[in-house]
C-alpha cells in the first residue's frame, strides 16, 4: 500500500493538468484583482520564495501550459509542480469566503448570478489577454456559451483544494486527464 502511494506521488503531471494548474492560478487572478502580489507573498510565507522570489519566476513556471501565448517546451520538473500545487491550495485557503460565497446556495439567485458573471468577464478577460487565441481549447473559453461549466468546475476544483488535505486532493486532480 505504502508503495502505491510512493509512485503516485512521483507522477508527472501532464500537459492536460499543467494546462488546468494555469487555469486555476487564472482563477485565482480572477477573484481577487492583488492575486499576482498575493502569490508573492503567499510563497514567501509558505517556504517557496526559493521557487517563486518574485513574479518574473512564477510566470516562467506558468508558461509551460501550452495554451499560453509565450509557452515554453518540455515538462515542468515535480518539484516545481508541487509548489504551483501549494501555491494553488495556500492561496485557496486564503480565498475560501469568496468561493463559498459563488457556491452558495443561500444566497438570492440575483446576486450569485451577478458575481458568477463578473468572475466569468474577468477570467475572459485574462484568457484573451493572457492565451493563444489560435488554440481550439481557448477559444471555447472565450465563447460564453460553453464555458460556463467549465468555470463551475474550476471553482469545485479550488474549493476542493482548500483545507487539510487540498494537496492531495488537486494532486490527484490534475494526474486526472479528464477534461
Amino acid at each position: 500500500m505504502e508503495q502505491t502511494i510512493t509512485s503516485k506521488k512521483s507522477q508527472r503531471i501532464g500537459r492536460r493538468g499543467l494546462e488546468r494548474l494555469d487555469m486555476l492560478l487564472l482563477l485565482i487572478e480572477s477573484l481577487d484583482l492583488n492575486a499576482s502580489e498575493a502569490m508573492i507573498w503567499i510563497a514567501h510565507q509558505g517556504g517557496l520564495d526559493e521557487l517563486f522570489p518574485n513574479r518574473v519566476e512564477l510566470w516562467k513556471r506558468r508558461c509551460h501550459n501550452p495554451l499560453r501565448k509565450s509557452t515554453r517546451r518540455g515538462l515542468l520538473p515535480s518539484s516545481e509542480t508541487d509548489a504551483l500545487i501549494k501555491l494553488v491550495c495556500l492561496m485557496a485557503d486564503r480565498l475560501y469566503p469568496l468561493i463559498r460565497q459563488l457556491l452558495s446556495s443561500t444566497e438570492p439567485s440575483k446576486i450569485t448570478a451577478e458575481r458568477w458573471l463578473l468572475l466569468r468577464k474577468r477570467l475572459i478577460e485574462l484568457v484573451e489577454e493572457r492565451m493563444n487565441p489560435r488554440k481550439g481549447a481557448v477559444q471555447k473559453l472565450v465563447n460564453s456559451n460553453s464555458n460556463e461549466k467549465y468555470l463551475e468546475n474550476l471553482v469545485l476544483t479550488l474549493a476542493l483544494s482548500s483545507g487539510a488535505g487540498g494537496n492531495s486532493r488537486l494532486r490527484a486532480s490534475l494526474l486526472d486527464n479528464l477534461p
